[in-house]
């Protein structure tokens, strides 16, 4: 297995390596760090299920995109 796979490398072989890059770019979007809009802190947002996002520091739930809060 390749060392620069990422997260997609779970899949090994299969799907083809356009549609790894594809997940693999989406689960970095939507794990990554997200400013809250209503407290603003960093790195606070995270991806509750499909569009709803919640901040850990205010608690807040609030309705985004799917793979980003905005």
């Amino acid at each position: 297995m390749a060392k620069n796979q990422g997260s997609a490398g779970r899949f090994g072989v299969r799907f083809g390596n356009t549609l790894r890059k594809k997940v693999n770019d989406i689960e970095k979007t939507s794990r990554g760090k997200h400013a809250c809009p209503f407290c603003a802190k960093e790195g606070k947002v995270r991806r509750e299920a499909y569009g709803i996002w919640k901040c850990s520091s205010c608690g807040k739930t609030f309705i985004g995109k799917a793979y980003t809060p905005y």
